[in-house]
């Protein structure tokens, strides 16, 4: 039983090698795509909605789109954020003042003094990844 499900288990994996539509398959709704058409001069930027067999659903400027999988060349996704985009970063200084004023200026005791600055720095995107190219037609 174990070895009948083992080569069942090694024949869908090798089936997903060799079905490129597989990984279009494995994106979640909502992952940013590039989708580069047959004979379009530049791709398509949208978020990814839903997969089928023999399309695609893609949100394009707030509006659904089915895109035919023979008419995809190819497809990019970016992959997922991880950690913080953000990263804030706060500095504190602080100055002691010398322990003996100048001569001739008394203004009482030395007092120290505190300055404080906060940066944000904002991290970039991450590159978009090829995962499904066209397969040349056989003939």
């Amino acid at each position: 039983m174990l070895r009948c499900f083992m080569m069942l288990l090694g024949a869908a994996v090798a089936f997903a090698a060799d079905d490129p539509w597989a990984k279009v398959k494995e994106l979640k709704s909502g992952t940013e795509i590039r989708i580069y058409k047959r004979g379009a001069t530049a791709p398509l930027l949208g978020k990814f909605d839903e997969v089928r067999e023999d399309s695609l659903a893609v949100v394009l400027k707030n509006e659904q789109v089915s895109i035919d999988k023979d008419l995809i060349d190819r497809l990019d996704a970016r992959p997922s954020q991880t950690g913080r985009r953000t990263a804030p970063e706060t500095k504190t200084k602080t100055e002691y003042p010398d322990a003996k004023p100048p001569a001739g200026m008394n203004h009482g005791a030395p007092v120290p003094g505190t300055s404080s600055s906060t940066t944000v720095s904002f991290g970039s995107k991450p590159d978009f990844e090829t995962i499904y190219r066209r397969q040349p037609q056989k003939k």
